[in-house]
């Protein structure tokens, strides 16, 4: 797999340092339009294999991640469920930087500032492959499932349901 032309990002660097295999997929950003559903019409590909990556504080574990596909939402009660949590709720957006490392639009489950606890939906496993950030806007991971979920130690769990339109 080549990687060559495109800059290498944290979340790159530590799946090639163990030795996880992956692609970096660049995309087009349109700074009005940071959504998955975006993302996925600008690689080409179906919504449900783009993974979004969002933070939650919960009640008494505080904070954790959940990954869905990009057009699911979270399910804030299965979410608080599975975490051990009895309410739990997205961090605002201004919290997003200080406490993962990442912004808006380029946030990946991999390479966070500390290793938070990560809900992965439970699609994922049937799927071939999926897309998550690499950790900026306007690059992509794309890598098996199973490599991602045992990498970042994720749980597997229905965690979203399709966002109403």
């Amino acid at each position: 797999m080549s990687h060559s032309r495109i800059e290498k990002t944290n979340a790159a660097r530590l799946l090639d340092r163990a030795k996880i295999a992956y692609e970096l997929v660049p995309y087009r950003v349109d700074g009005e339009h940071l959504a998955a559903t975006h993302v996925a019409e600008q690689l080409g590909e179906d919504i449900a294999t783009v993974f979004k990556t969002l933070v939650l504080r919960g009640d008494r574990t505080g904070y954790f991640v959940c990954v869905v596909p990009g057009d699911h939402e979270v399910d804030l009660k299965a979410a608080a469920r599975v975490s051990g949590n009895k309410k739990a709720d997205l961090i605002p957006m201004k919290e997003l930087l200080p406490v993962t490392g990442y912004v808006r639009g380029g946030c990946s489950p991999i390479g966070m500032k500390k290793a938070f606890p990560t809900y992965v939906h439970a699609s994922a496993e049937g799927l071939p492959f999926i897309y998550v950030s690499a950790g900026v806007r306007g690059l992509q991971l794309r890598l098996a499932p199973g490599a991602l979920i045992g990498y970042i130690g994720a749980t597997v769990a229905e965690i979203s349901r399709r966002a109403e339109e």
